[in-house]
């Protein structure tokens, strides 16, 4: 009976041990990287994404009601039409943006800022050909602004999310400066000079290491006293060793 006993209390032992086993792997499990509930996705953004989405979004926060000013005020046809198709193109431009952000958890801006509530306000005090010229020359430089970042971004961004935007955004952007331009009324010689990268592979190469991160450089003086220590160190070990023998 004595036995008995024993072997039930050996049982019950390992059924408890093994209880505390299994809630402990559970709970390891729990807390484990990439097994619990998955990070928000905005905290996957990185700068270069976060420009594009508060870029995209503060265009379509000036321009659209750029857009329905020159729909209502501007002196030529032509301008009546490109500003009524620019508000009504980036109305769907902005939603798209509010959606990708919406998707991201991502904070986007909800106001202009004060530069573009600037150039409304120029535009709101001009009239005739020189509200036109307005209108024309600012959406013309701030579109050819924006046009370079959603490139880079598209070539190098890791969302998804993000490329689909950009392949929207440079669909939008491409056509409403075809459409300034077709108004005669963009002054070339005033537009914003190109930033390129630097000619040639080293430009390339430069980039290629600044993206690598930091690089660690090592003196001639360093690797000698590094190899003569690892000499002696060697020599040392060889001599004890024969020592042995």
């Amino acid at each position: 009976m004595a036995s008995l006993r024993s072997a039930r209390h050996r049982s019950g032992h390992r059924v408890h041990r093994a209880a505390v086993l299994l809630t402990a792997i559970v709970a390891a499990v729990a807390v484990l990287p990439g097994v619990a509930v998955a990070a928000p996705a905005g905290q996957q953004l990185n700068a270069a994404d976060m420009t594009l989405l508060n870029g995209v979004r503060l265009a379509g926060l000036w321009e659209m009601p750029a857009g329905q000013m020159a729909a209502e005020k501007g002196q030529s046809a032509k301008v009546r039409e490109i500003g009524a198709a620019i508000a009504t193109e980036h109305q769907e431009l902005d939603q798209l943006v509010v959606d990708a952000a919406n998707k991201l958890g991502a904070s986007i801006p909800t106001d202009p800022t004060a530069e573009q509530k600037g150039w409304l306000s120029e535009m709101q005090n001009s009239s005739g050909a020189r509200f036109d010229q307005i209108f024309v020359t600012r959406l013309r430089v701030a579109h050819g602004k924006i046009f370079p970042v959603i490139g880079a971004v598209r070539a190098s961004t890791r969302d998804a999310t993000v490329r689909k935007l950009c392949d929207d955004a440079n669909r939008f952007v491409m056509h409403h400066m075809q459409m300034l331009e077709s108004t005669g009324l963009v002054r070339w010689p005033e537009l914003p000079p190109a930033v390129l990268p630097a000619p040639g592979n080293d430009g390339l190469l430069a980039a290629a290491s600044a993206n690598a991160g930091p690089q660690v450089g090592v003196s001639s003086t360093v690797v000698w006293l590094v190899f003569l220590a690892a000499l002696g160190t060697g020599g040392l070990a060889t001599y004890r060793l024969l020592r042995r023998t």
